[in-house]
Protein backbone atom coordinates (compact mmCIF):
# COMPACT_ATOMS: atom_id res chain seq x y z
CA UNK A 1 0.00 0.00 0.00
CA UNK A 2 2.85 2.66 1.01
CA UNK A 3 4.44 1.90 -2.29
CA UNK A 4 1.41 2.48 -4.28
CA UNK A 5 1.47 5.59 -2.65
CA UNK A 6 5.09 6.56 -3.34
CA UNK A 7 4.00 5.72 -7.32
CA UNK A 8 1.22 8.07 -7.03
CA UNK A 9 2.89 11.02 -5.29
CA UNK A 10 5.80 10.81 -7.93
CA UNK A 11 4.35 12.87 -10.62
CA UNK A 12 3.58 15.60 -8.25
CA UNK A 13 7.53 15.48 -6.75
CA UNK A 14 8.56 15.36 -10.18
CA UNK A 15 6.32 18.49 -11.18
CA UNK A 16 7.08 20.83 -8.43
CA UNK A 17 10.38 21.93 -8.68
CA UNK A 18 9.07 23.47 -12.11
CA UNK A 19 5.96 24.86 -10.21
CA UNK A 20 7.92 26.31 -7.97
CA UNK A 21 9.78 28.14 -10.08
CA UNK A 22 6.37 29.34 -12.27
CA UNK A 23 5.09 30.77 -9.48
CA UNK A 24 8.24 32.73 -8.35
CA UNK A 25 8.83 33.91 -11.89
CA UNK A 26 5.28 34.23 -13.40
CA UNK A 27 2.55 33.93 -11.08
CA UNK A 28 3.49 35.93 -8.06
CA UNK A 29 5.20 39.27 -10.15
CA UNK A 30 1.73 39.06 -11.90
CA UNK A 31 -0.08 38.89 -8.72
CA UNK A 32 1.73 41.87 -7.23
CA UNK A 33 1.50 43.83 -10.53
CA UNK A 34 -2.07 43.55 -10.40
CA UNK A 35 -2.22 44.31 -7.26
CA UNK A 36 -0.43 47.53 -7.60
CA UNK A 37 -2.71 48.15 -10.34
CA UNK A 38 -5.13 49.09 -7.54
CA UNK A 39 -3.60 51.49 -5.63
CA UNK A 40 -3.40 55.29 -5.64
CA UNK A 41 -0.71 57.32 -6.85
CA UNK A 42 -0.06 61.00 -5.83
CA UNK A 43 2.96 63.70 -7.01
CA UNK A 44 3.94 64.93 -3.35
CA UNK A 45 2.72 61.39 -1.71
CA UNK A 46 3.50 59.14 -3.91
CA UNK A 47 2.14 55.28 -3.74
CA UNK A 48 -0.69 55.30 -1.70
CA UNK A 49 -1.76 51.55 -0.90
CA UNK A 50 -5.41 52.17 -0.92
CA UNK A 51 -7.72 50.49 -2.77
CA UNK A 52 -8.88 52.38 -5.81
CA UNK A 53 -10.37 52.03 -9.77
CA UNK A 54 -9.41 55.47 -10.32
CA UNK A 55 -6.25 53.82 -13.01
CA UNK A 56 -8.49 51.17 -14.25
CA UNK A 57 -10.94 53.91 -15.30
CA UNK A 58 -8.24 56.43 -16.79
CA UNK A 59 -7.89 53.76 -19.17
CA UNK A 60 -11.10 52.71 -20.06
CA UNK A 61 -12.14 56.33 -20.81
CA UNK A 62 -9.48 58.56 -21.52
CA UNK A 63 -9.16 58.96 -25.76
CA UNK A 64 -5.09 59.11 -25.23
CA UNK A 65 -4.96 55.75 -24.10
CA UNK A 66 -7.88 54.03 -26.30
CA UNK A 67 -5.63 55.66 -29.23
CA UNK A 68 -2.45 53.91 -28.14
CA UNK A 69 -3.71 50.42 -27.26
CA UNK A 70 -5.87 50.63 -30.99
CA UNK A 71 -2.29 51.31 -32.62
CA UNK A 72 -0.63 48.56 -30.55
CA UNK A 73 -3.45 45.96 -31.81
CA UNK A 74 -2.92 47.50 -35.22
CA UNK A 75 0.55 47.16 -35.39
CA UNK A 76 0.34 43.75 -33.91
CA UNK A 77 -2.19 42.70 -36.28
CA UNK A 78 -0.72 43.76 -39.67
CA UNK A 79 2.79 41.94 -38.45
CA UNK A 80 1.07 38.72 -37.78
CA UNK A 81 -0.67 38.69 -41.34
CA UNK A 82 2.81 40.13 -42.70
CA UNK A 83 4.52 36.78 -41.29
CA UNK A 84 1.96 34.56 -42.42
CA UNK A 85 2.08 35.95 -46.16
CA UNK A 86 5.94 36.03 -46.11
CA UNK A 87 6.40 32.93 -43.36
CA UNK A 88 4.08 29.79 -44.73
CA UNK A 89 5.54 29.90 -47.96
CA UNK A 90 8.59 29.72 -46.52
CA UNK A 91 8.09 27.29 -44.52
CA UNK A 92 6.46 24.99 -47.79
CA UNK A 93 9.48 25.75 -49.75
CA UNK A 94 11.45 24.42 -46.81
CA UNK A 95 9.88 21.30 -46.25
CA UNK A 96 10.68 20.34 -50.18
CA UNK A 97 14.02 20.98 -49.47
CA UNK A 98 16.29 18.55 -49.68
CA UNK A 99 17.53 17.31 -46.00
CA UNK A 100 21.32 19.12 -46.54
CA UNK A 101 19.74 22.65 -47.68
CA UNK A 102 16.88 22.24 -45.23
CA UNK A 103 19.61 22.41 -42.26
CA UNK A 104 21.40 25.32 -43.92
CA UNK A 105 18.29 26.98 -44.54
CA UNK A 106 16.39 26.01 -40.83
CA UNK A 107 20.04 27.99 -39.63
CA UNK A 108 19.06 30.67 -41.85
CA UNK A 109 15.89 31.08 -40.11
CA UNK A 110 17.02 30.49 -36.91
CA UNK A 111 19.90 32.31 -36.75
CA UNK A 112 18.22 35.68 -36.63
CA UNK A 113 17.14 34.22 -33.13
CA UNK A 114 20.68 33.88 -31.75
CA UNK A 115 21.02 37.92 -32.39
CA UNK A 116 19.82 40.59 -29.53
CA UNK A 117 16.55 41.84 -30.58
CA UNK A 118 18.12 45.30 -29.82
CA UNK A 119 21.47 44.87 -32.30
CA UNK A 120 18.69 43.52 -35.15
CA UNK A 121 16.31 46.43 -34.62
CA UNK A 122 19.68 49.19 -34.45
CA UNK A 123 20.50 47.54 -38.08
CA UNK A 124 17.07 48.34 -38.88
CA UNK A 125 16.82 51.73 -38.11
CA UNK A 126 20.50 52.20 -40.34
CA UNK A 127 18.87 50.44 -43.08
CA UNK A 128 15.13 52.69 -42.84
CA UNK A 129 16.88 56.26 -42.00
CA UNK A 130 16.71 58.93 -44.79
CA UNK A 131 20.32 58.21 -45.80
CA UNK A 132 20.02 54.81 -45.26
CA UNK A 133 20.77 51.82 -47.60
CA UNK A 134 16.82 51.50 -48.89
CA UNK A 135 16.18 55.09 -49.45
CA UNK A 136 19.71 55.65 -51.09
CA UNK A 137 18.77 52.22 -53.34
CA UNK A 138 15.63 53.23 -54.28
CA UNK A 139 16.83 56.92 -54.89
CA UNK A 140 19.46 55.53 -57.43
CA UNK A 141 17.09 53.46 -59.08
CA UNK A 142 15.27 56.49 -59.81
CA UNK A 143 12.05 54.63 -57.83
CA UNK A 144 11.82 58.12 -55.47
CA UNK A 145 13.00 61.70 -55.37
CA UNK A 146 13.14 62.69 -51.88
CA UNK A 147 13.57 59.84 -48.64
CA UNK A 148 10.41 57.69 -47.59
CA UNK A 149 9.63 58.41 -44.11
CA UNK A 150 10.33 54.56 -42.28
CA UNK A 151 11.52 56.03 -38.94
CA UNK A 152 9.37 56.97 -36.48
CA UNK A 153 6.17 55.65 -38.04
CA UNK A 154 3.99 52.77 -37.89
CA UNK A 155 5.33 51.30 -41.90
CA UNK A 156 9.01 50.93 -40.17
CA UNK A 157 7.98 49.44 -36.72
CA UNK A 158 5.82 46.52 -38.71
CA UNK A 159 9.11 45.93 -41.21
CA UNK A 160 11.41 45.86 -37.80
CA UNK A 161 8.74 43.24 -36.24
CA UNK A 162 8.38 41.53 -39.34
CA UNK A 163 11.46 40.56 -39.59
CA UNK A 164 11.70 39.95 -35.56
CA UNK A 165 9.16 37.93 -35.32
CA UNK A 166 8.48 36.18 -38.70
CA UNK A 167 11.09 32.77 -37.34
CA UNK A 168 8.61 32.11 -35.12
CA UNK A 169 5.66 31.94 -37.69
CA UNK A 170 8.30 29.52 -39.97
CA UNK A 171 8.90 26.89 -37.28
CA UNK A 172 5.01 27.24 -36.15
CA UNK A 173 4.17 26.23 -39.90
CA UNK A 174 7.02 24.19 -41.01
CA UNK A 175 6.00 21.48 -37.52
CA UNK A 176 2.35 21.14 -38.60
CA UNK A 177 3.88 20.47 -42.00
CA UNK A 178 6.13 17.72 -41.02
CA UNK A 179 3.20 15.77 -39.67
CA UNK A 180 1.78 16.25 -43.34
CA UNK A 181 1.65 12.57 -45.51
CA UNK A 182 3.47 13.41 -48.81
CA UNK A 183 1.27 10.81 -50.33
CA UNK A 184 -1.63 12.66 -49.99
CA UNK A 185 -0.06 15.45 -52.57
CA UNK A 186 1.04 12.32 -55.21
CA UNK A 187 -2.57 11.11 -54.98
CA UNK A 188 -4.14 14.43 -55.41
CA UNK A 189 -2.02 15.02 -58.44
CA UNK A 190 -2.38 11.83 -60.12
CA UNK A 191 -6.37 12.60 -60.09
CA UNK A 192 -5.45 16.05 -61.90
CA UNK A 193 -5.70 18.73 -59.79
CA UNK A 194 -3.41 21.92 -60.05
CA UNK A 195 -0.88 23.13 -57.88
CA UNK A 196 -2.74 26.10 -57.04
CA UNK A 197 -5.84 23.50 -56.06
CA UNK A 198 -3.72 21.06 -54.44
CA UNK A 199 -1.62 23.78 -52.13
CA UNK A 200 -5.64 25.18 -51.37
CA UNK A 201 -7.98 22.45 -50.97
CA UNK A 202 -4.97 19.64 -49.53
CA UNK A 203 -1.96 21.23 -47.95
CA UNK A 204 -3.62 24.61 -46.53
CA UNK A 205 -6.23 22.73 -44.33
CA UNK A 206 -3.71 20.31 -42.88
CA UNK A 207 -1.57 23.47 -41.69
CA UNK A 208 -4.09 25.78 -40.29
CA UNK A 209 -3.29 24.87 -36.76
CA UNK A 210 0.45 25.62 -37.61
CA UNK A 211 -0.67 29.15 -38.87
CA UNK A 212 -3.31 29.44 -35.73
CA UNK A 213 0.03 28.94 -33.16
CA UNK A 214 2.42 30.94 -35.38
CA UNK A 215 -0.55 33.75 -35.28
CA UNK A 216 -1.09 33.83 -31.49
CA UNK A 217 2.76 33.60 -30.66
CA UNK A 218 3.53 36.33 -33.34
CA UNK A 219 0.16 38.69 -32.39
CA UNK A 220 1.37 38.32 -28.34
CA UNK A 221 5.14 39.38 -28.90
CA UNK A 222 3.96 42.11 -31.31
CA UNK A 223 1.18 43.68 -29.22
CA UNK A 224 3.67 43.70 -25.94
CA UNK A 225 6.83 44.34 -28.08
CA UNK A 226 9.07 47.27 -26.62
CA UNK A 227 12.53 47.54 -27.77
CA UNK A 228 11.38 48.10 -31.62
CA UNK A 229 8.74 50.07 -30.79
CA UNK A 230 11.07 52.28 -28.80
CA UNK A 231 14.12 52.44 -31.29
CA UNK A 232 12.11 52.51 -34.52
CA UNK A 233 8.88 54.66 -33.35
CA UNK A 234 10.94 56.62 -31.18
CA UNK A 235 8.97 59.12 -28.97
CA UNK A 236 6.36 60.03 -30.68
CA UNK A 237 5.29 56.82 -32.33
CA UNK A 238 3.90 55.29 -28.58
CA UNK A 239 2.23 52.11 -28.22
CA UNK A 240 1.68 50.13 -24.89
CA UNK A 241 4.87 48.38 -23.82
CA UNK A 242 6.64 52.05 -24.12
CA UNK A 243 3.60 53.90 -22.21
CA UNK A 244 4.14 51.29 -19.27
CA UNK A 245 7.51 52.24 -19.05
CA UNK A 246 7.13 55.65 -19.13
CA UNK A 247 4.81 55.48 -16.75
CA UNK A 248 7.38 53.47 -14.43
CA UNK A 249 10.17 55.26 -15.03
CA UNK A 250 9.59 58.80 -16.11
CA UNK A 251 6.70 59.66 -14.72
CA UNK A 252 7.30 57.59 -11.69
CA UNK A 253 3.60 56.28 -11.75
CA UNK A 254 3.75 52.73 -10.81
CA UNK A 255 -0.10 52.00 -10.11
CA UNK A 256 -1.01 53.77 -13.35
CA UNK A 257 1.92 51.86 -15.30
CA UNK A 258 0.81 48.48 -13.43
CA UNK A 259 -3.18 49.01 -14.67
CA UNK A 260 -1.49 49.63 -18.33
CA UNK A 261 0.18 46.10 -18.22
CA UNK A 262 -2.33 44.21 -16.57
CA UNK A 263 -4.47 45.88 -19.27
CA UNK A 264 -2.62 44.82 -21.92
CA UNK A 265 -2.67 41.40 -20.83
CA UNK A 266 -6.13 40.86 -20.10
CA UNK A 267 -6.85 42.29 -23.55
CA UNK A 268 -4.43 39.81 -25.03
CA UNK A 269 -5.87 36.91 -23.47
CA UNK A 270 -9.24 38.35 -24.37
CA UNK A 271 -8.09 38.35 -27.88
CA UNK A 272 -6.59 35.47 -28.47
CA UNK A 273 -9.35 33.19 -26.69
CA UNK A 274 -11.70 35.01 -28.98
CA UNK A 275 -10.22 34.38 -31.94
CA UNK A 276 -9.09 30.96 -31.29
CA UNK A 277 -12.67 30.07 -30.20
CA UNK A 278 -13.57 31.59 -33.46
CA UNK A 279 -11.19 29.78 -35.89
CA UNK A 280 -11.69 26.33 -34.33
CA UNK A 281 -15.10 26.75 -34.54
CA UNK A 282 -14.98 27.52 -38.09
CA UNK A 283 -12.65 24.36 -38.74
CA UNK A 284 -13.88 22.20 -36.30
CA UNK A 285 -13.00 19.43 -39.24
CA UNK A 286 -9.74 20.71 -39.65
CA UNK A 287 -8.38 20.10 -35.98
CA UNK A 288 -11.03 16.82 -35.06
Amino acid sequence: MTGMTKERRAPYWLVAPGLLVFLGLVIIPLGMTALLSFYDWGQYKGIVAEFTLKNWIEIATDSYFFEIFLRSFRIALLVTLATMLIGVPQAYILRRMSPGWRSVFLFVVIGPLLVSVVARTLGWALLLGSTGVVNQGLIALGLIRAPLEFMFTETGVIIALTHVLIPFMILAVWASLQRLDPQIENAAMSLGAGGLTIWRRVILPQIVPGILSGAIIVFALAASAFASPAIIGGRRLKVAATLAYDEFLNTLNWPLGAAVAMFLLVALVAIIVGSNRLIERRFAPVFE
